[in-house]
């Protein structure tokens, strides 16, 4: 299918997820990232039986950009300790309707996910099964309308991103279920572009980068 290697040693593969394919087989039986960078290991490098690749974050299906997989093991569990200790540095480039009030700042809230409706809603602190969500933003442009935001992940919750977007007035183009009223053939403007983390191994402070399509509505800030 394409999918852009970005880096690749024993330890770590890099790799850049194209929009609208899911991180890991669900029940669309759709064809997944991981498994598509598991059979491409397994040819370029003729090993037999089943080859290791470990997830340790995700994107949402819509969510093109930038994924860091483990080769090992060992470097599974020390790549899901950079995040728990908030070490891995996770920037995501997103385009909203409209423009924040502050052009800078960060935003706090509690986020409660349905499972059943995969929908996460914005609750009272102290809410049962809650959770705090936390990002940093930026405002780098504006333009007919729109403005193009930094996003510095601080927690990884699930539409994190998207909720706290649209809870602060600004809903993400293409992100009909939460808040955009737009044209429907518009896709999610949201990608993930950086990612910092320490090598499992070396412990050498490494970031990837991978930009936006050339598409509406990204090419407003070309």
């Amino acid at each position: 299918m394409g999918i852009e290697i970005l880096y690749e040693d024993n330890h770590l593969l890099v790799a850049v997820k194209p929009p609208n394919i899911p991180v890991q087989g669900d029940i669309s039986g759709a064809a997944d990232l991981l498994t598509i960078l598991k059979e491409d290991v397994k040819i370029r490098y003729n090993k037999p039986g089943n080859v290791f690749l470990g997830l340790v974050h995700r994107l949402d299906r819509p969510v093109g950009g930038v994924m860091v997989f483990a080769r090992t093991s060992k470097a599974a569990s020390r790549l899901s300790e950079q995040i728990r200790n908030h070490q891995m540095q996770k920037i995501y480039l997103c385009v909203v309707r409209g423009c924040p009030e502050s052009l800078k700042g960060r935003l706090t809230d509690t986020l409660l996910k349905d499972r059943a409706k995969n929908v996460v809603s914005v609750v009272e602190q102290g809410t049962p099964g809650a959770k705090q969500a936390i990002l940093d933003y930026e405002v780098l442009k504006s333009s007919q309308g729109l403005s193009l935001i930094k996003v510095n992940l601080l927690t990884g919750r699930s539409h994190q991103i998207r909720v706290q977007m649209s809870n602060n007035k600004t809903p993400l183009v293409g992100d009909n279920k939460y808040g955009y009223q737009g044209d429907m053939r518009h896709k999610l403007a949201l990608w993930s572009h950086q990612i910092g983390i320490n090598h499992p191994t070396t412990k050498e402070r490494m970031l990837f980068t991978s930009s936006p399509p050339n598409q509406f509505p990204w090419t407003l800030f070309t």
